[in-house]
């Protein structure tokens, strides 16, 4: 059998923990209900949309569902004018 690995900070993780033990179940099997859900409608172009905005926002912020009441932002604890460093330097 093959495998997927998704990584997820700590704060999707408990979330999606936390759900999978209110049903009762294991998180891979919340996670494989996601998956299977999102297959039977994945022709859908609002679907297609949604997956690719996800793409691109998933790298900086955390989803709503996540435990991200107390995370800091990337903007968040930065001076207005403390320069940003290039990662290629």
């Amino acid at each position: 059998m093959s495998a997927i690995k998704i990584r997820l900070e700590m704060a999707e993780i408990d979330a999606v923990q936390r759900y999978a033990d209110s049903l009762n179940v294991k998180l891979e099997d919340v996670a494989y209900a996601a998956l299977n859900r999102l297959m039977l409608t994945a022709r859908d172009p609002e679907v297609q949309n949604d997956i690719r905005e996800t793409s691109k926002w998933r790298h900086d912020n955390l989803p709503l569902w996540s435990d991200s009441a107390a995370s800091v932002h990337a903007y968040e604890g930065k001076h207005d004018a403390e320069p940003e460093h290039s990662k290629y330097i």
